[in-house]
């Protein structure tokens, strides 16, 4: 394992070089694998890690492609979500706290279920809800405590969350954000509920 260990200390770091000069600073977690890497808890699985994912050249470089294409695909379909969950600009306090509780449940779930809550999954979550708050408007710091109050410790590597407590999650952040109390079960957002509850 050692020699394998070596070649992915010499190699990922030019394959991540050779992606960011080519199509920039997106492509820097290309390798951002399930469970595996400096960063656990990420969504890539073409890519494993370089002891196993490091072989011949065409092999590797076919794994290395397709595990960008895939953390590709996962921003772009993160970036659409991000957008239709994020509120009015004119919504009114309960109706921002209907949408952040709404947003935070469907992203951790989403999360949940692409990095199989394996090992550090919660970093992901925790990246994922603050990309969301930053895009509907929220500093970094205060989206990154936000987001560390309202998760508060209770997510752990190896164990999916239960949705009572991913409701609780997102009931806080909300709150938090808003001062008032989600409300669930209205009409007027049905089409949302079926969009986000159907994948």
């Amino acid at each position: 394992m050692a020699g394998k260990w070596a070649r992915e200390r010499r190699c990922v770091p030019r394959i991540t070089a050779l992606f960011v000069e080519r199509y920039g600073s997106w492509a820097r977690e290309w390798n951002w694998s399930v469970g595996e890497g400096d960063n656990d808890g990420g969504v890539v699985g073409s890519w494993c890690c370089g002891a196993h994912s490091v072989t011949t050249p065409d092999a590797t470089a076919a794994k290395a492609v397709a595990a960008l294409t895939e953390w590709r695909d996962w921003l772009e379909e993160l970036a659409e979500r991000l957008r239709e969950l994020a509120p009015a600009p004119d919504a009114s306090p309960e109706q921002r706290s209907w949408h952040l509780e709404r947003a935070a449940v469907r992203l951790v779930t989403r999360v949940v279920d692409r990095t199989q809550a394996e090992s550090g999954w919660y970093g992901t979550c925790r990246l994922v809800l603050g990309w969301y708050l930053t895009s509907c408007g929220m500093g970094d710091a205060e989206a990154t405590a936000v987001v560390d109050s309202a998760i508060g410790g209770r997510f752990t590597s190896w164990v999916a969350p239960p949705s009572t407590l991913v409701d609780s999650v997102g009931e806080d952040l909300a709150v938090a954000l808003t001062g008032r109390l989600p409300y669930r079960d209205h009409r007027e957002y049905s089409h949302l509920e079926e969009r986000h509850d159907g994948g």
